[in-house]
């Protein structure tokens, strides 16, 4: 038997495959670890502006050092450009429109909605890498988008607000698309810097703007362990991380085939919320969560062109 049959050689797709999944598990803490560390409105805890920005100014104090260390070269005024789309995308876009809507409504909740981000990044990254899904594809993800809103209208009638939908999960679908554009974003320029520089020179470059903010909103009051351990994780693991493994994944295995390993974020993230925050898993948002979830899967399996439109 050769060498190489005896250790066969772990193909692109496989390992975009498994680190993605490894970056989803981590992003997956991601919504009750904020609502651990906003408090709901009748137990604030850390706002969401300190959160958003406090979050990415540690993480970005983090990268400088990893910066220095690998002694990494600077971007070119391209990549600066790229990199500041980003930016806007996963340090100010999701977080802040996540960390808000997750504040209104419980985590199961939110699961829900952002059900759809998968779906999201795909079309993102179908238009920015200018493949062409089939229609079986685009009809998947219209039905997904519709199951969110529809579960998003039950939600509201059950709150007794009629058939308007939360103004959470408003900022919820505005999270859906930040992130969708940020993940593709970081996703092109990682072949050019890698993975790693890529969120780290993100990061970088915020840091004009999320450490003054983060000194500005520093909590007046007293804040609880929990609180605080919640910021911490969502700090290091969900903004610097998990992006090593997320942003090298959808490079190597392509981001519209390695975005639907989030198929996997909305259970891990209503399993995670019942312990960590006491939620109840209601059957109505386990249905809906596994009808989003199907809708997603389905359009995975349709076929896509991925010859340049």
């Amino acid at each position: 038997m050769t060498a190489a049959l005896a250790h066969p050689r772990i193909g692109d797709d496989t390992r975009g495959l498994l680190l993605g999944v490894v970056g989803v598990t981590i992003f997956a803490l991601t919504l009750p670890m904020t609502r651990l560390a906003t408090g709901g409105l009748g137990e604030p805890q850390l706002s969401p502006w300190f959160v958003t920005f406090g979050r990415a100014a540690l993480a970005g104090l983090l990268s400088v050092l990893y910066l220095l260390a690998v002694r990494a070269p600077w971007p070119s005024a391209a990549q600066w450009r790229g990199l500041a789309g980003t930016a806007l995308g996963v340090v100010v876009g999701f977080p802040l429109l996540m960390a808000y809507g997750v504040q209104q409504v419980g985590a199961v909740h939110a699961s829900v909605i952002l059900g759809v981000l998968p779906l999201g990044t795909a079309v993102v990254a179908a238009i920015a890498y200018r493949q062409r899904p089939s229609p079986a594809f685009w009809g998947c993800a219209a039905l997904g988008s519709a199951l969110v809103v529809f579960y998003a209208v039950l939600k509201a009638r059950a709150a007794g607000v009629g058939m308007a939908v939360h103004w959470a999960d408003v900022l919820l679908f505005g999270a859906v698309v930040s992130a969708a554009l940020g993940y593709v974003g970081g996703a092109k320029l990682t072949p050019q810097l890698g993975a790693e520089r890529v969120i780290c020179w993100v990061l970088v470059l915020s840091l004009p703007v999320t450490l003054p903010v983060t000194f500005l909103t520093w909590p007046a009051q007293p804040v609880s362990l929990p609180a605080w351990g919640g910021f911490l994780y969502v700090a290091v693991f969900s903004m610097w991380i998990g992006f090593f493994a997320w942003y090298r994944a959808l490079a190597l295995g392509g981001a519209v085939r390695v975005s639907q390993v989030q198929l996997l974020q909305p259970f891990l993230s209503m399993l995670s919320a019942v312990p960590l925050l006491g939620e109840r898993l209601d059957a109505l948002t386990l249905v809906f969560g596994v009808a989003v979830v199907a809708s997603v899967f389905l359009g995975k399996r349709a076929p896509a062109d991925r010859r340049p439109a």
